[in-house]
Protein backbone atom coordinates (compact mmCIF):
# COMPACT_ATOMS: atom_id res chain seq x y z
CA UNK A 1 0.00 0.00 0.00
CA UNK A 2 0.91 3.70 -0.95
CA UNK A 3 2.52 5.48 2.07
CA UNK A 4 0.40 8.23 1.44
CA UNK A 5 -2.54 6.49 1.51
CA UNK A 6 -1.50 4.03 4.16
CA UNK A 7 -0.46 7.76 6.27
CA UNK A 8 -3.90 8.78 5.48
CA UNK A 9 -6.03 5.74 6.66
CA UNK A 10 -3.99 6.29 10.44
CA UNK A 11 -5.20 10.17 10.63
CA UNK A 12 -8.24 9.81 9.72
CA UNK A 13 -8.66 6.50 12.31
CA UNK A 14 -6.67 8.05 14.99
CA UNK A 15 -9.22 11.18 14.43
CA UNK A 16 -12.28 8.83 14.67
CA UNK A 17 -10.99 7.11 17.89
CA UNK A 18 -10.29 10.50 19.22
CA UNK A 19 -13.91 11.71 18.65
CA UNK A 20 -15.14 9.30 19.75
CA UNK A 21 -14.13 8.28 22.97
CA UNK A 22 -13.35 12.04 23.49
CA UNK A 23 -16.82 13.05 25.22
CA UNK A 24 -17.06 9.85 27.68
CA UNK A 25 -13.29 10.45 28.59
CA UNK A 26 -14.30 13.82 29.48
CA UNK A 27 -16.82 12.81 31.63
CA UNK A 28 -14.69 10.37 33.51
CA UNK A 29 -12.05 13.27 34.40
CA UNK A 30 -15.57 15.25 35.82
CA UNK A 31 -16.45 12.30 37.81
CA UNK A 32 -12.60 11.56 39.09
CA UNK A 33 -12.67 15.47 39.74
CA UNK A 34 -9.40 15.81 38.28
CA UNK A 35 -9.69 19.68 37.38
CA UNK A 36 -6.64 22.03 36.87
CA UNK A 37 -5.69 24.31 39.77
CA UNK A 38 -4.30 28.06 37.77
CA UNK A 39 -1.45 29.25 39.10
CA UNK A 40 -2.43 33.00 40.98
CA UNK A 41 0.19 34.83 39.26
CA UNK A 42 -1.14 34.18 35.75
CA UNK A 43 -3.34 36.51 33.84
CA UNK A 44 -6.91 37.33 35.16
CA UNK A 45 -9.11 35.08 32.98
CA UNK A 46 -6.96 32.06 33.30
CA UNK A 47 -9.33 31.79 36.81
CA UNK A 48 -12.39 31.15 34.93
CA UNK A 49 -10.64 27.99 33.84
CA UNK A 50 -10.31 26.83 37.60
CA UNK A 51 -11.57 23.33 38.01
CA UNK A 52 -11.76 22.41 34.14
CA UNK A 53 -10.48 18.91 33.66
CA UNK A 54 -6.84 18.08 33.18
CA UNK A 55 -4.98 15.26 31.61
CA UNK A 56 -6.56 15.64 28.05
CA UNK A 57 -3.51 14.82 26.82
CA UNK A 58 -4.06 11.55 27.58
CA UNK A 59 -6.81 10.98 24.87
CA UNK A 60 -4.21 11.32 22.09
CA UNK A 61 -1.40 9.40 23.57
CA UNK A 62 -3.69 6.51 24.22
CA UNK A 63 -5.10 6.64 21.01
CA UNK A 64 -2.23 6.73 19.26
CA UNK A 65 -0.42 3.86 21.32
CA UNK A 66 -3.33 1.45 20.74
CA UNK A 67 -2.88 2.59 16.76
CA UNK A 68 0.46 1.33 17.11
CA UNK A 69 0.18 -1.96 19.05
CA UNK A 70 -2.05 -2.62 16.59
CA UNK A 71 -0.18 -1.95 13.31
CA UNK A 72 2.47 -4.12 14.68
CA UNK A 73 0.23 -7.10 15.20
CA UNK A 74 -0.87 -6.90 12.01
CA UNK A 75 2.07 -6.62 10.04
CA UNK A 76 4.42 -9.73 8.67
CA UNK A 77 7.78 -10.27 10.63
CA UNK A 78 9.47 -8.91 7.89
CA UNK A 79 7.75 -5.59 7.80
CA UNK A 80 8.07 -5.24 11.27
CA UNK A 81 11.92 -5.23 11.39
CA UNK A 82 11.35 -1.69 9.90
CA UNK A 83 8.40 -0.37 11.72
CA UNK A 84 9.98 -1.00 15.01
CA UNK A 85 13.28 0.57 14.48
CA UNK A 86 11.70 3.82 13.05
CA UNK A 87 8.84 4.38 15.66
CA UNK A 88 9.79 2.83 18.76
CA UNK A 89 11.96 5.92 20.04
CA UNK A 90 9.14 8.63 19.13
CA UNK A 91 6.73 6.08 20.56
CA UNK A 92 8.64 5.28 23.49
CA UNK A 93 8.98 9.01 24.19
CA UNK A 94 5.01 9.78 23.51
CA UNK A 95 4.18 7.09 26.69
CA UNK A 96 7.48 7.64 29.00
CA UNK A 97 7.04 10.91 28.98
CA UNK A 98 3.14 11.42 28.95
CA UNK A 99 3.45 9.21 32.54
CA UNK A 100 5.76 12.00 33.65
CA UNK A 101 3.29 14.19 32.97
CA UNK A 102 0.13 12.15 33.99
CA UNK A 103 1.82 12.11 37.63
CA UNK A 104 2.50 15.34 37.50
CA UNK A 105 -1.49 16.18 37.04
CA UNK A 106 -2.63 13.49 39.42
CA UNK A 107 -0.27 15.28 42.41
CA UNK A 108 -0.88 18.71 41.32
CA UNK A 109 -4.66 18.16 41.22
CA UNK A 110 -4.64 15.97 45.05
CA UNK A 111 -2.31 18.00 46.25
CA UNK A 112 -1.79 21.68 44.59
CA UNK A 113 1.22 21.67 43.90
CA UNK A 114 3.11 19.17 40.63
CA UNK A 115 6.54 17.24 40.72
CA UNK A 116 9.80 19.43 41.58
CA UNK A 117 11.54 20.71 38.34
CA UNK A 118 14.63 18.16 38.80
CA UNK A 119 12.69 15.66 39.73
CA UNK A 120 11.10 15.93 36.14
CA UNK A 121 14.00 17.00 34.52
CA UNK A 122 16.00 13.44 35.85
CA UNK A 123 13.15 11.33 33.97
CA UNK A 124 13.38 13.89 30.82
CA UNK A 125 17.16 12.49 30.59
CA UNK A 126 16.94 9.10 31.28
CA UNK A 127 14.55 8.91 27.45
CA UNK A 128 16.21 11.07 26.35
CA UNK A 129 19.48 9.09 26.74
CA UNK A 130 17.84 6.16 26.32
CA UNK A 131 16.59 7.63 22.62
CA UNK A 132 20.11 8.86 21.69
CA UNK A 133 21.40 5.66 22.34
CA UNK A 134 19.09 3.61 20.12
CA UNK A 135 19.27 5.93 17.71
CA UNK A 136 22.88 6.25 17.30
CA UNK A 137 23.18 2.02 17.59
CA UNK A 138 20.57 1.03 15.25
CA UNK A 139 21.01 3.76 12.54
CA UNK A 140 25.18 3.60 13.18
CA UNK A 141 24.29 8.00 13.46
CA UNK A 142 27.55 9.36 13.38
CA UNK A 143 26.31 13.38 12.21
CA UNK A 144 22.84 15.24 11.83
CA UNK A 145 21.73 17.06 8.49
CA UNK A 146 22.51 20.38 8.21
CA UNK A 147 19.50 22.20 6.11
CA UNK A 148 20.67 22.65 2.23
CA UNK A 149 24.20 21.50 3.36
CA UNK A 150 24.28 18.04 3.74
CA UNK A 151 25.10 15.67 6.71
CA UNK A 152 27.69 16.93 8.82
CA UNK A 153 29.39 14.64 11.22
CA UNK A 154 29.54 15.37 15.06
CA UNK A 155 29.90 12.04 16.77
CA UNK A 156 28.25 9.51 18.65
CA UNK A 157 28.97 11.10 21.94
CA UNK A 158 28.11 14.58 20.61
CA UNK A 159 24.88 13.16 19.48
CA UNK A 160 23.68 11.96 22.23
CA UNK A 161 24.66 15.15 24.28
CA UNK A 162 22.31 16.90 21.36
CA UNK A 163 19.87 14.60 21.52
CA UNK A 164 19.33 14.93 25.46
CA UNK A 165 19.33 18.74 24.97
CA UNK A 166 16.63 18.78 22.11
CA UNK A 167 14.36 16.48 24.26
CA UNK A 168 14.58 18.61 27.55
CA UNK A 169 14.31 21.53 25.71
CA UNK A 170 11.09 21.08 23.46
CA UNK A 171 9.29 19.00 26.38
CA UNK A 172 9.46 22.20 28.45
CA UNK A 173 8.80 24.59 25.62
CA UNK A 174 5.65 22.74 24.67
CA UNK A 175 4.20 22.75 28.05
CA UNK A 176 4.95 26.44 28.30
CA UNK A 177 2.95 27.03 25.71
CA UNK A 178 -0.13 24.75 26.78
CA UNK A 179 -1.61 28.15 28.80
CA UNK A 180 -4.42 28.77 25.82
CA UNK A 181 -7.45 26.90 24.64
CA UNK A 182 -6.18 24.78 21.44
CA UNK A 183 -2.65 26.83 21.50
CA UNK A 184 -0.38 23.90 22.01
CA UNK A 185 -2.13 21.36 20.35
CA UNK A 186 -3.00 23.48 17.09
CA UNK A 187 0.58 24.39 17.11
CA UNK A 188 1.67 20.57 17.49
CA UNK A 189 -0.43 19.83 14.69
CA UNK A 190 1.25 21.72 12.30
CA UNK A 191 4.68 20.45 13.52
CA UNK A 192 3.96 17.02 13.15
CA UNK A 193 3.15 17.63 10.21
CA UNK A 194 6.24 19.43 8.74
CA UNK A 195 7.95 16.43 10.17
CA UNK A 196 5.66 14.02 8.55
CA UNK A 197 7.13 15.42 5.33
CA UNK A 198 10.69 15.94 6.26
CA UNK A 199 10.23 12.10 7.43
CA UNK A 200 9.08 11.30 3.86
CA UNK A 201 12.24 13.19 2.71
CA UNK A 202 14.53 10.11 4.77
CA UNK A 203 12.32 7.23 2.85
CA UNK A 204 11.04 6.92 6.58
CA UNK A 205 7.27 5.35 5.73
CA UNK A 206 6.52 4.26 8.99
CA UNK A 207 7.51 7.08 10.50
CA UNK A 208 5.89 9.28 8.12
CA UNK A 209 2.72 7.05 9.08
CA UNK A 210 3.81 7.78 13.02
CA UNK A 211 3.15 11.46 12.50
CA UNK A 212 -0.01 11.53 10.62
CA UNK A 213 -1.36 9.22 13.53
CA UNK A 214 -0.07 12.54 15.71
CA UNK A 215 -1.78 14.93 13.70
CA UNK A 216 -5.23 12.94 13.57
CA UNK A 217 -5.25 12.59 17.30
CA UNK A 218 -4.65 16.39 18.09
CA UNK A 219 -6.87 17.03 15.60
CA UNK A 220 -9.59 15.24 17.99
CA UNK A 221 -8.38 16.53 20.97
CA UNK A 222 -8.15 19.93 19.50
CA UNK A 223 -11.84 19.48 18.70
CA UNK A 224 -12.98 19.23 22.23
CA UNK A 225 -9.54 21.40 23.71
CA UNK A 226 -10.58 24.96 21.05
CA UNK A 227 -12.09 27.86 23.10
CA UNK A 228 -13.78 26.97 25.38
CA UNK A 229 -12.63 24.03 26.38
CA UNK A 230 -13.84 21.25 27.34
CA UNK A 231 -10.60 20.30 28.95
CA UNK A 232 -6.91 21.11 28.80
CA UNK A 233 -4.13 18.84 27.93
CA UNK A 234 -1.84 19.21 31.11
CA UNK A 235 1.32 18.17 31.78
CA UNK A 236 0.30 14.84 30.39
CA UNK A 237 0.28 15.63 26.63
CA UNK A 238 2.21 18.55 26.77
CA UNK A 239 5.27 17.14 28.22
CA UNK A 240 4.96 14.21 25.69
CA UNK A 241 4.37 15.92 22.80
CA UNK A 242 7.70 17.93 23.13
CA UNK A 243 9.30 14.53 23.99
CA UNK A 244 7.96 12.91 21.04
CA UNK A 245 8.13 15.65 18.40
CA UNK A 246 12.54 15.82 19.19
CA UNK A 247 12.36 12.02 19.24
CA UNK A 248 10.83 12.56 15.54
CA UNK A 249 13.26 15.21 14.45
CA UNK A 250 16.30 13.05 15.84
CA UNK A 251 15.10 9.66 14.39
CA UNK A 252 15.26 11.85 10.95
CA UNK A 253 18.46 13.26 11.26
CA UNK A 254 17.33 16.57 11.00
CA UNK A 255 16.91 17.93 14.80
CA UNK A 256 18.61 21.21 13.21
CA UNK A 257 15.07 21.80 11.93
CA UNK A 258 13.19 21.18 15.34
CA UNK A 259 13.81 24.93 16.31
CA UNK A 260 12.38 25.59 12.65
CA UNK A 261 9.14 23.67 12.65
CA UNK A 262 8.69 24.28 16.55
CA UNK A 263 9.46 27.66 16.07
CA UNK A 264 6.39 28.76 18.61
CA UNK A 265 7.80 26.75 21.28
CA UNK A 266 11.39 28.08 20.86
CA UNK A 267 9.82 31.55 21.48
CA UNK A 268 7.98 30.87 24.27
CA UNK A 269 10.79 29.15 26.25
CA UNK A 270 12.88 32.26 25.26
CA UNK A 271 10.62 34.52 26.22
CA UNK A 272 10.74 33.03 29.87
CA UNK A 273 14.33 32.79 29.46
CA UNK A 274 14.82 36.94 28.64
CA UNK A 275 12.39 37.75 30.91
CA UNK A 276 13.98 36.23 33.97
CA UNK A 277 17.76 37.21 33.26
CA UNK A 278 16.39 41.01 32.39
CA UNK A 279 14.68 41.02 35.70
CA UNK A 280 17.42 39.74 37.88
CA UNK A 281 20.08 41.37 36.17
CA UNK A 282 18.40 44.86 34.83
CA UNK A 283 15.30 44.71 37.69
CA UNK A 284 12.93 45.06 34.63
CA UNK A 285 11.12 42.97 33.04
CA UNK A 286 11.15 42.98 29.07
CA UNK A 287 7.33 41.45 28.70
CA UNK A 288 4.59 42.44 30.30
CA UNK A 289 3.78 38.67 31.37
CA UNK A 290 5.92 35.90 30.31
CA UNK A 291 5.91 33.04 28.39
CA UNK A 292 5.24 35.37 25.40
CA UNK A 293 1.35 34.66 24.36
CA UNK A 294 0.57 36.08 27.75
CA UNK A 295 2.23 38.98 26.85
CA UNK A 296 0.08 39.53 23.52
CA UNK A 297 -3.01 39.03 25.96
CA UNK A 298 -2.51 41.47 28.82
CA UNK A 299 -1.35 44.26 25.64
CA UNK A 300 -4.81 43.60 24.53
CA UNK A 301 -5.32 40.66 21.94
CA UNK A 302 -8.16 38.12 22.63
CA UNK A 303 -7.17 34.69 23.67
CA UNK A 304 -8.64 33.68 19.86
CA UNK A 305 -6.33 36.13 18.14
CA UNK A 306 -3.63 35.20 19.89
CA UNK A 307 -4.13 31.37 19.62
CA UNK A 308 -4.88 31.60 15.41
CA UNK A 309 -2.11 33.89 14.79
CA UNK A 310 0.34 31.42 16.49
CA UNK A 311 -1.30 28.75 14.37
CA UNK A 312 -0.58 30.86 11.30
CA UNK A 313 3.41 31.24 12.20
CA UNK A 314 3.71 27.56 13.54
CA UNK A 315 1.49 26.77 9.83
CA UNK A 316 4.74 28.93 8.17
CA UNK A 317 7.04 27.82 10.13
CA UNK A 318 5.79 23.67 9.47
CA UNK A 319 6.10 24.47 5.40
CA UNK A 320 9.78 26.35 5.40
CA UNK A 321 10.89 23.56 7.57
CA UNK A 322 9.68 20.95 5.12
CA UNK A 323 11.08 22.54 2.33
CA UNK A 324 14.51 22.94 3.95
CA UNK A 325 14.40 19.21 4.16
CA UNK A 326 13.63 17.95 1.02
CA UNK A 327 16.25 20.70 -0.71
CA UNK A 328 18.64 19.41 1.71
CA UNK A 329 21.43 16.35 -0.01
CA UNK A 330 20.83 13.64 1.56
CA UNK A 331 23.59 10.77 0.27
Amino acid sequence: MPTAILALGVLLSAFLLGLIFGGPYIQLLRRLRIGANIRREGPSRDFAKQGIPTMGGALFIIVVAVLWVFVLVLLPEGQRDVFVPQTIVPIGALVGVGLLGAIDDWVNVTYGFGIRGRHKLVWQVIVGLAAAVYIRNHFDVTGIFVPLVGEWVIGGALFVLLALFAIVAMSNGVNLTDGMDGLAGGTSVFAFLSFAFIAAARHYDWLVVFCAAMVGALLAFLWFNVHPAEFIMGDTGALAIGATLAACALTTGFVLLLPVAGVIFVAETLSVILQVGSFKLRGKRIFRMSPLHNHFELIGWPEEKVTIRFWLIAALAGIVAAILAFATPIE
